[in-house]
């Protein structure tokens, strides 16, 4: 009796309502809101306009995963931007998004997490001077080795890490909200003087270009709305906790941004505020004195959980896009006693160590949101061919057309402000790098060129890392 073929792994879902509330939120709340309000503030040039930017990046972020939870129950595979604009416009423009995702977006950001639990982490240790760039990266670099591996070892883990971190992360801001309601109670005067009618908007840019940057920084603060997207497969029930979890996750987040950031301003003035390395151990160096390194280390805490939420989906990018074709085979591939896709969570670790040498936080925010809301534009333009050309596909939840169409409209804007305001040669160097992928795709994707090579590469790789060929889970 021949011996049947071995079944191919399968991904289980471990993900329920409370554990995607968490990778969500847990992955939105971090950095951005202890390193970004300086940036907002310093682009727009006003506490009423930074106030203003945070609530409408919380509307667009909104708007935006109720367009992608449509995309999500259509199309229910893991992988987010890129397997929709597989299915939706073909293999090539979708081999354009898996290299951008693989190599750009998700290093760049896992990147600039790193960078910034780093900056905290070394606050206390050199108060009222920057930390050696050095000592920065290196301690960046541990911290993206000790997530990928926590990562690598056990789904549940990385997800209980989430929970965990956003339990303290939670806990953290809502000390930050209280310190400036008892701030406010105990003398209002910078709070009324930052706020009032004549201040508030007083200075502020209305430049294209201003604006835009100021919005980069703001939404790189939600970013993170769309991680469900990218593992919807591990997702229980997705047709009902994926929107769920999006909308609990939002408003919990945008409420949070918005208190927290008129505690910053309940203590600080915007020329402090902007001129503050880091703006959560300022604002505790001035309401705990010496006790102000706690809010350093909260802002550590708060960090890292959003790089373990953003390395988890991350890491399922790169692994679809290799399932679909567009990679090599082995980073298709999951553990064979773990189930965790390790091979492509371990790429994904060697690209964002390689991006960490020569980046800094901001310049890495600004190229990360350009180049990821070029391709957030090509998949609300794909959701609404779908809803105009193929509106009899199955449905299980549906979002007004108006909300793809304003979100579209904002991702046209951030993408085209930059350039047309203040072009620089730097996004030029970006958008060659993106159409660079035609070379590759070409002579090994489309014409599958050098197999036997690759094909012995990946038997060695499979045996080495124990991991065998996982399928679909649907």
């Amino acid at each position: 009796m021949a011996d049947k073929e071995p079944e191919a792994l399968k991904i289980r879902r471990e993900i329920g309502l409370v554990g995607g509330v968490a990778l969500v939120s847990g992955t939105m709340i971090g950095s951005g809101i202890f390193m970004s309000p300086q940036f907002v503030m310093a682009y727009v040039g006003s506490p009423g306009a930074s106030l203003v930017i945070w609530a409408l990046s919380g509307v667009v972020a909104m708007f935006a995963a109720l367009s992608y939870t449509e995309l999500g129950t259509v199309i229910p595979e893991s992988g987010g931007d890129f397997i929709y604009i597989l299915r939706i416009y073909g293999p090539c423009p979708a081999f354009f998004a898996a290299v951008t995702f693989i190599l750009v977006v998700k290093p760049f950001s896992i990147a600039a997490m790193a960078i910034s639990i780093a900056e905290y982490a070394m606050a206390p240790f050199y108060p009222g001077c920057q930390p050696p760039e050095l000592a920065v990266k290196c301690t960046a670099a541990v911290m993206i080795v000790v997530v990928a591996t926590v990562n690598i070892l056990n789904v549940r883990l990385a997800v209980r890490v989430q929970v965990i971190f956003l339990v303290a992360k939670v806990i953290a801001l809502t000390v930050i909200v209280i310190g400036g309601m008892v701030e406010i109670s105990q003398s209002s005067a910078i709070i009324v003087e930052n706020l009032n009618v004549e201040n508030s908007f007083k200075g502020t840019h209305y430049s294209v270009s201003a604006l835009g940057m100021g919005f980069f920084q703001g939404l790189w603060s939600y970013a993170g709305w769309y991680n469900l997207n990218h593992v919807t497969e591990e997702l229980k029930r997705p047709e009902v906790n994926l929107p769920r979890a999006l909308l609990i996750a939002i408003f919990l987040v945008t409420g949070l941004y918005l208190l927290v950031n008129v505690s910053y301003l309940t203590v600080m003035t915007p020329k402090e505020l902007m001129s503050s390395n880091a703006v959560a151990v300022t604002w505790g160096n001035k309401v705990f004195g010496s006790w102000g390194w706690i809010m350093s280390v909260a802002a550590a805490l708060s960090a890292f959980g959003s790089l373990n939420g953003t390395f988890f989906s991350g890491g399922r990018v790169c692994f679809v896009a290799a399932r679909e074709g567009h990679m090599p085979d082995i980073l298709s591939m999951a553990h064979v006693h773990r189930l965790t896709p390790s091979p492509a969570l371990i790429f994904t670790t060697a690209v964002s160590l390689v991006v960490l040498i020569p980046g800094d936080f901001q310049s890495i925010v600004n190229f990360f949101s350009f180049t990821a809301w070029f391709f957030y534009a090509i998949t609300l333009s794909g959701l609404l061919y779908l809803k105009i050309k193929k509106p009899e596909l199955p449905r299980p939840y549906s979002v007004p057309i108006i909300l793809p169409i304003l979100v579209l409209i904002v991702a046209v804007f951030l993408v085209l402000a930059p350039i047309i305001d203040d072009p620089q040669i730097e996004y030029l160097y970006v958008t060659l790098f993106i159409l660079s992928g035609a070379v590759v795709y070409v002579p090994f994707i489309h014409y599958k060129l050098c197999p036997g090579l690759l094909t012995k590469l990946t038997t060695f790789l499979q045996l080495f890392l124990e991991v065998a060929p996982a399928e679909k889970n649907l």
